[in-house]
C-alpha cells in the first residue's frame, strides 16, 4: 500500500519528468487530484522510460555526427604507453573535464602507441555527456576547406565547426601541407582558441611544424594558441599494431612460404 508521503515523491517526480519532456504541468495535478496509487506508478515508469529512450538517442545521434572511423573507448584502453602531465589526472581525461574547461589536448608520440585510440575514446565519453564533437584527418580537413572556399561555402563551413565543443584533428603533420592549406588550418586553430577544445595526434614535434606547414611564424602561432590552454600527453612504445601484426606471427615451418 503506498503512502500519501510516497505518493507525493512520485508525483514530484512525475513533474521533473514533465519539465524535461516539456509536458503540460496539467499531468502532475491530475495525478495529485484523479489519479490512483497505480495510475502513478505506472505513469512515473513509463516517463522515465521515455527520458532513458530520448537521451539514448541523442547519444547515438551525436556519434552518427562526429563521424569516428571506428568506435573505440576507454574500457580497454592501456595507459602504460602514455605519460600524463601533471595539470591532467587520468580522471579528468576519461571524465572530460578539459572541454569544460576548453583546453586542448596533444596527443604526442610514434605511430601506432595508441593516440587516435584515446582520441576517439575521449570523442565519445563527450558524446555520451552531451557534447557535439566532430572527428578529422588533417587531410580531409584541409580537403573540404579547400572545396569549400572554391564553392563559396567557407563561412558556413567554418560557422558549422565554431558550433562544436570538441574537435578532433587526428594525424597532424603527417603529410606536408602547403600554404592555402596551412593558412586554412590556422583559421580553424584561430577560432577554435578560448572557444571550444581540440584535440590533435601527431608524431611531429613541435620544432618542426614550420616545415610541414611551410611558415615558421605561422606554425608558432599554431603552437601558442594550442599551448595556452592546453595539455601535451606522450607515448611512448613500440606500435602496438606492428607487435600484434599477423606477419610477425610465427608460422609453422611445413606451410611457411619458400
Amino acid at each position: 500500500m503506498m503512502t500519501a508521503r510516497e505518493q507525493n515523491e512520485l508525483i514530484d517526480t512525475i513533474s521533473g519528468y514533465c519539465k524535461k519532456l516539456f509536458f503540460t504541468s496539467a499531468i502532475p495535478e491530475m495525478c495529485q487530484n484523479e489519479g490512483t496509487p497505480k495510475q502513478i506508478e505506472y505513469l512515473c515508469d513509463a516517463l522515465k522510460h521515455e527520458i532513458g529512450q530520448r537521451e539514448e538517442n541523442r547519444i547515438g545521434r551525436l556519434i552518427k555526427r562526429a563521424r569516428f572511423p571506428v568506435y573505440k573507448t576507454f574500457d580497454d584502453y592501456d595507459f602504460k604507453r602514455v605519460k600524463l602531465p601533471p595539470a591532467l589526472s587520468r580522471q579528468e581525461l576519461i571524465e572530460g573535464s578539459f572541454i569544460e574547461k576548453k583546453e586542448n589536448l596533444v596527443l604526442y608520440g610514434p605511430v601506432g602507441t595508441g593516440k587516435t585510440h584515446m582520441a576517439i575514446a575521449a570523442g565519445v565519453k563527450a558524446c555520451m555527456r552531451g557534447c557535439k564533437v566532430r572527428f578529422y584527418t588533417v587531410t580531409e580537413l584541409v580537403l573540404k576547406l579547400a572545396e569549400a572556399r572554391k564553392n563559396g561555402t567557407l563561412e558556413r563551413l567554418r560557422n558549422a565547426l565554431n558550433m562544436q565543443d570538441l574537435l578532433i584533428l587526428d594525424e597532424w603533420g603527417y603529410v606536408p601541407v602547403d600554404r592555402d592549406g596551412s593558412e586554412l588550418l590556422f583559421q580553424i586553430i584561430s577560432d577554435s582558441y578560448e572557444s571550444k577544445s581540440l584535440i590533435l595526434t601527431t608524431n611531429l614535434e613541435f620544432s618542426k611544424w614550420g616545415g610541414i606547414f611551410t611558415d615558421e611564424q605561422m606554425a608558432a602561432a599554431m603552437i601558442d594558441r594550442l599551448a595556452h590552454h592546453g595539455h601535451l600527453l606522450m607515448f611512448e612504445g613500440k606500435s602496438y599494431r606492428m607487435e600484434h601484426a599477423l606477419m610477425r606471427q610465427s608460422t609453422p615451418e611445413s606451410t611457411a612460404c619458400e
